[in-house]
């Protein structure tokens, strides 16, 4: 595979799964709708707001049938001259990505805490750039952030945590390399639910409602302990049951009569009857379509053991492995900010 460009850009890094013996050309062994090569742009020269900046990616391969084939991709992309434009339209998604496969390649050759400061930096040189040049004038006790990039410190607290480049005891280097190697090929809908997690209340919205239920932010605050919710991050489902959660509620899910019959580490619902557990059935089913790998279904119960794997995964929340929180990072990125602007 290789990548061209117009004048004025020029590609320069590459990520994902695959073997580089030059610069310029990506050699695959194989290539499916599932694997994602992240490529970086440099931008060295004047581009034309009229004409845009051009790319090409084209791929050399041989089908099935032993067919040699070329399949190309062109994209046009729009140029702008003002930072605030720039801002207005920036992807913080697919900086998130870009971000995590950067540190997760540096971890092979850098100490991780410094890979944790580049990240750092990184992100509020960005932020302090668009404070200094893009917001109007105000207080330099009020943090600014951009429209489109409102998210981008809560993401990049949740790739610091992440359990590459900020592991707990519990974390073997066999699951750091198996984390580090499947966040490579992943493309920007799969960083995105991976690095923050989806927490689905269940029983808040009416049983005959047929449409998703809203995501709530991710963390234990947001947990009651009379509801249910649904935990997935495209490698996990975790089903929370509170502990006063209601016996009908138990009953029409789970077949039992009361919360501490329920099985802790239960890995498939019965299937039932009622309305809910249909319901609750349906939306697993469809979770798992939406995701390219199988996701295994556990049941954790309010202050069980298993509990202390689901937290893991309150990316909003303190880590056990010493992870901040959001809004401590946040006030952390604020003071970085600040810093850069005095």
């Amino acid at each position: 595979m290789r990548v061209r460009t117009s004048t004025g850009i020029r590609a320069v890094d590459f990520f994902g799964a695959f073997y580089m013996s030059n610069t310029t050309d990506v050699e695959l062994a194989g290539l499916d709708g599932d694997k994602t090569v992240t490529v970086e742009f440099k931008h060295d020269d004047r581009l034309n707001e009229e004409s845009g900046a051009l790319l090409q990616c084209a791929l050399l391969y041989t089908s099935c049938a032993g067919q040699r084939r070329l399949r190309i991709h062109n994209l046009a992309l729009n140029c702008c001259t003002q930072l605030a434009d720039l801002y207005r339209n920036c992807e913080t998604d697919t900086l998130i990505n870009y971000m995590a496969k950067f540190a997760y390649r540096g971890v092979l050759n850098s100490p991780v805490k410094a890979v944790r400061d580049t990240l750092i930096t990184q992100c509020a040189q960005i932020l302090a750039c668009y404070r200094k040049n893009c917001a109007s004038p105000s207080s330099a006790g009020q943090l600014i952030l951009p429209e489109c990039m409102k998210l981008l410190p809560v993401y990049l607290n949740c790739v610091l945590k992440s359990d590459v480049l900020q592991p707990g005891a519990e974390v073997t280097t066999d699951d750091r390399a198996y984390v580090r190697q499947l966040v490579t090929s992943m493309d920007v809908t799969e960083t995105n639910v991976f690095f923050y997690p989806r927490l689905l209340p269940l029983t808040k919205s009416p049983v005959e409602s047929t449409t998703e239920p809203p995501a709530v932010r991710a963390s234990e605050e947001r947990l009651s302990n009379g509801d249910i919710y649904l935990l997935e991050n495209g490698l996990n489902l975790f089903l929370w049951v509170g502990a006063s959660v209601q016996q009908g509620v138990v009953q029409s899910l789970f077949s039992v009569s009361s919360f501490s019959q329920i099985t802790s580490g239960l890995s498939v619902l019965p299937v039932l009857d009622s309305p809910l557990s249909k319901k609750v059935r349906g939306l697993i089913d469809s979770l798992r379509a939406q995701r390219s790998r199988y996701m295994k279904l556990t049941v954790v119960k309010q202050e069980d053991k298993m509990e202390m794997l689901f937290k893991h995964f309150l990316v909003e929340d303190k880590s056990l492995s010493g992870g901040a929180s959001y809004v401590d990072f946040l006030c952390h990125m604020h003071k970085e900010i600040r810093q850069l602007l005095s």
